[in-house]
């Protein structure tokens, strides 16, 4: 008997799938709504392959863990919602600072504060990624469908192990808890990839966070290894020395972005439904993503001229690919499930002669209505 290819699964089935893929060998977790489908599926899965999975007392001590395991080298991932990401958010910049790579997927619900924890929402897009003090880049991946979440998953951990930084997966409840058809077959994977470790084989000398340009990455080496490792939140030089101010140590929190920065184009993804005559470019993202190519082909079939972008690396900002894609258009339509339009407020700056415009919604989901009302 041949066993079918396609499976019923949601977006956070598949995150954890795409996790695994990746070579996940830690995840902490706490139950959230409506992220826990990605707790229980890798509490259930990851000791089966070899790893530890464990359900943590609280938000905090989840990723507290998850750093932790980072430390020794180990691939790691949480999952939360936005109460439990309030929890996580100066563990996350301690993991910026001493460039301990970890993943974080987040399922957005209804806020603000616990909010609806099993109505949809997209409001913590800003929330999420100005967290930090400094407001550094942290790498933001959205996906629309369980199959985009077993991508964007392995792309996390890809940027994540090479650039050494937290990278975040920003999912909504629509898209981790529906339960559709997904092909296996089909599904698509970055590289698995990992940290590159220190060697003294070519003779220099270890330091913590060494680098020759702002833009590199160091060399990684565990603690309770070979090598005396620091690893501070404080301002520190190249070796890990609290520092206040000294030239090393400013290169050292320069060189946190220029190494995000310096790939930013690579880490663009866009997805564009052309329409060469296009007088408007709808851009969209996770479960409005999936409504905008509805009223895409509603709008089509009524003769209008319409281009669809599904945004699906939210940050670094992909400022290039939007611009192309903006290309030759009179107006911009940026639908979004919060109420002031956030990611539009952070690529407004793009398009200064054209008119841009937003389709919002707060508890409920936007329609292809409310986005073809917005065409021209």
């Amino acid at each position: 008997m041949v066993q079918s290819s396609i499976k019923i699964r949601t977006g956070n089935q598949m995150i954890a799938e795409g996790a695994l893929h990746a070579g996940c060998q830690f995840f902490a977790g706490y139950p959230i709504t409506p992220a826990s489908g990605v707790y229980k599926a890798m509490i259930e899965q990851l000791p089966q392959r070899n790893g530890v999975a464990i359900s943590a007392p609280d938000e905090i001590s989840a990723l507290a863990y998850c750093v932790g395991a980072s430390g020794r080298g180990i691939k790691a991932m949480t999952a939360s919602s936005g109460p439990g990401w309030s929890l996580m958010i100066e563990t996350v910049q301690y993991a910026l600072m001493t460039e301990l790579p970890v993943v974080i997927a987040l399922v957005q619900r209804l806020g603000p504060s616990t909010g609806g924890a099993t109505q949809n929402g997209q409001a913590d897009i800003l929330f999420t990624e100005f967290c930090t003090s400094g407001g550094y880049t942290i790498p933001m991946f959205a996906p629309s469908t369980p199959q985009e979440c077993y991508e964007v998953t392995t792309i996390a951990f890809k940027w994540a192990e090479l650039l050494r930084t937290p990278v975040i997966i920003l999912s909504d409840k629509e898209v981790g808890m529906m339960s559709e058809d997904v092909d296996f077959i089909k599904l698509v994977s970055a590289p698995v990839s990992y940290r590159k470790e220190f060697s003294t084989k070519n003779g220099t000398e270890h330091h913590t966070y060494d680098f020759q340009n702002l833009e590199d990455v160091p060399l990684f080496s565990p603690v309770g290894g070979d090598y005396k490792v620091t690893m501070t939140g404080s301002a520190h030089d190249k070796k890990g020395t609290l520092q206040k101010n000294s030239r090393e140590t400013i290169d050292v929190l320069l060189h946190l972005q220029a190494k995000i920065d310096a790939h930013a184009e690579e880490m663009s993804i866009i997805r564009i439904d052309n329409e060469e005559q296009a007088n408007t470019l709808v851009v969209s993202f996770g479960i409005t993503a999936r409504t905008a190519r509805e009223a895409i082909r509603r709008a089509r079939l009524a003769g209008k001229k319409v281009r669809n972008a599904n945004v699906i690396s939210l940050f670094p900002v992909p400022g290039t690919a939007l611009q192309a894609a903006a290309a030759g258009v009179k107006r911009i339509v940026v639908a979004e499930e919060n109420l002031t339009g956030q990611y539009r407020s952070v690529i407004r700056s793009l398009f200064p002669d054209q008119e841009i415009v937003g389709v919002n919604a707060v508890g409920t989901l936007i329609t292809p209505k409310n986005i073809m009302d917005a065409l021209l």
